[in-house]
Order: structure tokens, then C-alpha cells, then sequence
């Protein structure tokens, strides 16, 4: 017998199991994606949540015969950080995430796997994992940070930038946590600025991975190989969701960074950097692609299909820009000292939080200039629009109750942005489409996110608080608008 053959038909076979086992995984994924909601933990529906929130979740799990929960350190104010273990297999998979206490997508999904896991779905699928695989969950790192919704803990300290001088006990606790497991792999889990792009593309940088770099040098050993084929899968997995959406970190090396030293320390290391989607303010179809992508890697890495990763796709995933805008107005006429110039506008929302962790939005302009290289979440073709400046209505109303009865929507096609009130609400934003100001309130001579757009001698469109508005419609929605003292 030819033995070139024989090479040949054994080449046959093994490409035929592989591609077989691919798109066997493809659909274990789809299935996954399809079925999100029936493992959805749907108590957690915003991103502002605290521990308290999630406590009774964690003593629920813990009853669970399948799971261990064990306490590995506290927070500087006291609350527990909980690790929850699952499975019986060799290879140990450790996941924690929100370090930073506002970047909370990831937490969520955290539960979503967790009811997975505890579900009776994809038993055979399951069982098969965890005879390979020992998950290792702590959610909620820092959740002093997460009381105020806030970056830093309560010493102030990023606690990512505190895995060599190890200040705080939540950077001790995680320390020792990948220490204890000599964790196989670690999956490192943040949100990052919704206005990344992935580079050269109008689309949001909804998800962005990184095998983070253990030295300047930005080398690659086995240990950070790994990261990156698994990263590839994932990216593989998310094309079918998120098609051009998924972007990659910058890998500069920072020696203090918790991801780059645990790289270092041996576990292979992937980032994921929860960014933008188009009306998700809440992060909730984030949160289902956290949801699949990171179930795919554990799969992956039970499978160890991520092996077969051609690892050079992973430079070819698109570098996180930001050039992303939430509204951009290209090409609008814009009127100083009596001429004419023609400008791109930028502009994005704001987030500020008040003490009961709602939020509201104060919009600002950005940016302003030829923004041809730059991309929005909402986008106007404002050429041949002038932009008129905003009004305040020439009459006060005594308070919200009496404006309300009015037609405010006229007030806004008449070119009014701006009402005064005689008594104003002690707040910084109001569910309306326009501003609500103090009697003696002027319009500020700088160009603020307030205006209107007018063709041919017709107002055709109004930003309220960098909000479009098409005035020929009048469904409005504005989240908000200001109250101005």
C-alpha cells in the first residue's frame, strides 16, 4: 500500500473529526445563546447593585450540594469576599470579577452561569465539563466600591494597580486566592469606556479581550499562548452575535496590574472589557455575551479545542479606538460674529450619580471640528442645517404640575429649550424634554448641548441635553433633561 496514502486518509479523518467537534461546539454555543433567558438571574436587572443584593443569591447557592462557597478575606468595611467553587476536575479555572466597583456587567453573568450550572439544560454537556474542570467564582471583589458605585475602594486605592504592594485586603485576598489554586487559567472581568470603537470601524468595542503582556518586552510564552487561542475562540464565537463588535485591549505592559503579574505568575490571563451596545444602558445584552462567550472558553478549555487555535487570528482582532460619539452632527452651519463656518459636533452623555445610586445625564460636547474620522451611536446628516440657538419661554410657571399642563412639545417647535420656574425641585434632573431654570437663568454665551437645527426657515430638530429630538415626531425621548439654579 502507498504509504502517502495512508498519510493522506489519516490527514482526511482527523480534518473531518475536527470539523465535526467545531460545529458540534457551534451549536452547544447557539444552543446557549438561544436558551439565556430560562438561566438569566433576574433580580439583578441594572448595574447598580450592591452586596446586599447579592448575598441572598450566594446563601442560596450555598445550599447547594453541587457548589461550595467559602469566605477568603474581607473589604475594608467589612463584607465578605466569597469564593464559589464548582466541579471535580484537574484543570482549575478561576474567574473574579468586579475589582473596579462601577463595572458590574460581568457579575451579572456570573450568576446567569451559576443558575446555568445548577440548571438541568445540557446535563450531559455539563457533567462532562466538570469531570475535567473545578470553576472558581468570586464576584464582587470590591464591594465597598460597589456600595457607592465607584471605581477605587474605600482606601481610594484601584485596587488593579495593587498586586505588588498588595495595600488593600480585597488585592490580599485575590493574591491569595490565585495562589492557593495555582489556577490554570484566569478570566479577569471588567467594563470599559462605552465610546471604545474597534479601530477603523463605526461599531461599538461591545466586548474587547486581552492576553495581557508579563513583561515590556510583550512576550509569549505557553502560559500566555493558551490565553490568546482561547481568545480567538471566543472572538470566533461572538462574530455570530456581535458581527465587527469585538475589539482587543492595548497589551502595554503595567507591573502592577493584577492580569500582567498573574500572567506572570503562571495562570494563562484573558481580559474581558465590557463596553458599549446600542440602546443597552443597563448592559443587559452585554451581560447574555459575557454569558456565552465565557461559557465557550470553559467549554473550550474542558475540550481543549482552544488548542487547535490558529493563533495568529488573535492579531487580527481590531485594536479598541475611541472615536465614538453618543450623537454626532456632521456638516451643521454654525453662526460666529456673523459668519458662517461649518462644523461636526460631538457629543456625549455625561453619567452622574446621586446618593441613592440613580443616575442622570449631563450631556457636553465633546468634540467639534472635522470629526470625519470619528462615529456615533446616533448619527445626523446636518448639512444645510443652521444651528439656532435655544430659547428661554417667556413665561414662569409656578412649578412641574402647572408647566406639565402646558403643550411642552409646542414649547420645543417653537424653539424653546429653557422654562422658568418660580419654584424649582431640589434635584438636578427632571423627566421631561426640556430644561427646567431659575427665573434669572440667561443662556450661557458658549455653545452648549441645547440648540436647534433649522432648514429654510423651519426648526427641524432640537437637542435637549445632547438629546436629538425630530420635531415632526413627537414621540420624545429624552432620559432627561436639566434643572438649572
Amino acid at each position: 500500500m502507498n504509504f502517502k496514502n495512508i498519510g493522506f486518509l489519516f490527514f482526511l479523518g482527523a480534518f473531518f473529526s475536527l470539523s465535526t467537534s467545531l460545529a458540534q461546539e457551534k451549536e452547544l454555543y447557539r444552543g446557549l445563546y438561544n436558551s439565556y433567558d430560562a438561566f438569566k438571574e433576574n433580580s439583578i436587572e441594572k448595574r447598580r447593585f450592591t452586596q446586599t443584593q447579592i448575598q441572598p443569591l450566594i446563601n442560596e447557592i450555598k445550599q447547594k450540594e453541587m457548589f461550595k462557597v467559602v469566605k477568603v478575606g474581607e473589604s475594608i468595611e467589612g463584607r465578605p469576599l466569597q469564593l464559589i467553587s464548582v466541579g471535580s476536575g484537574d484543570v482549575d479555572i478561576f474567574l473574579w470579577s468586579q475589582m473596579h466597583g462601577d463595572e458590574s456587567t460581568a457579575t451579572m453573568a456570573i450568576f446567569d452561569i451559576l443558575n446555568f450550572l445548577d440548571s438541568e439544560a445540557f446535563s450531559a454537556e455539563k457533567e462532562e465539563m466538570l469531570k475535567k474542570l473545578k470553576l472558581h467564582f468570586l464576584p464582587m471583589l470590591n464591594p465597598d466600591g460597589a456600595a457607592r458605585f465607584q471605581r477605587r475602594n474605600l482606601l481610594g486605592v484601584d485596587i488593579n494597580r495593587d498586586a505588588l504592594r498588595l495595600q488593600s485586603p480585597e488585592s490580599k485576598a485575590l493574591k491569595w486566592v490565585r495562589d492557593s489554586l495555582d489556577a490554570d487559567f484566569g478570566f479577569n472581568l471588567h467594563d470599559q469606556s462605552t465610546y471604545y470603537n474597534a479601530e477603523r470601524t463605526p461599531k461599538p468595542a461591545t466586548i474587547s479581550y486581552l492576553a495581557p503582556a508579563y513583561d515590556y518586552e510583550k512576550s509569549i510564552n505557553e502560559v500566555r499562548a493558551a490565553a490568546m487561542r482561547i481568545i480567538v475562540q471566543m472572538n470566533n464565537i461572538l462574530q455570530e452575535y456581535a458581527p465587527g463588535q469585538v475589539g482587543r485591549y492595548n497589551d502595554d505592559f503595567e507591573p502592577r496590574a493584577f492580569g500582567d503579574n498573574i500572567q506572570k505568575w503562571g495562570t494563562s490571563t484573558i481580559l474581558i472589557e465590557s463596553g458599549g451596545y446600542p440602546n443597552d444602558p443597563e448592559k443587559q445584552e452585554i451581560r447574555k455575551l459575557n454569558f456565552v462567550s465565557i461559557l465557550a472558553a470553559i467549554f473550550s478549555i474542558a475540550n481543549e479545542d482552544y488548542k487547535n487555535a490558529d493563533i495568529s487570528k488573535y492579531e487580527e482582532i481590531p485594536n479598541n479606538d475611541r472615536k465614538l460619539f453618543d450623537l454626532k452632527l456632521t456638516g451643521l452651519t454654525y453662526e460666529l460674529l456673523g459668519k458662517d463656518y461649518i462644523l461636526d459636533l460631538g457629543i456625549n452623555q455625561n453619567e452622574i450619580q446621586d446618593e441613592n445610586l440613580n443616575y442622570f445625564y449631563d450631556a457636553y460636547i465633546s468634540d467639534r471640528g472635522d470629526l470625519s474620522t470619528h462615529y456615533g451611536y446616533r448619527n445626523l446628516n446636518a448639512l444645510g442645517f443652521k444651528l439656532v440657538k435655544a430659547k428661554i419661554y417667556p413665561e414662569s410657571f409656578q412649578n412641574i404640575e402647572e408647566l406639565q399642563r402646558e403643550d411642552i412639545f409646542k414649547m420645543l417647535k417653537d424653539g424653546y429649550a429653557y422654562v422658568p420656574l418660580k419654584k424649582l425641585p431640589e434635584a438636578n434632573a427632571v423627566k421631561l424634554p426640556i430644561n427646567l431654570v431659575a427665573e434669572d437663568f440667561e443662556v450661557p454665551e458658549n455653545l452648549e448641548p441645547n440648540f436647534f437645527l433649522e432648514k429654510e426657515g423651519a426648526l427641524n430638530y432640537a437637542v435637549i441635553n445632547g438629546f436629538l429630538v425630530v420635531l415632526s415626531n413627537e414621540e420624545v425621548e429624552v432620559p432627561n433633561a436639566l434643572i438649572i439654579d
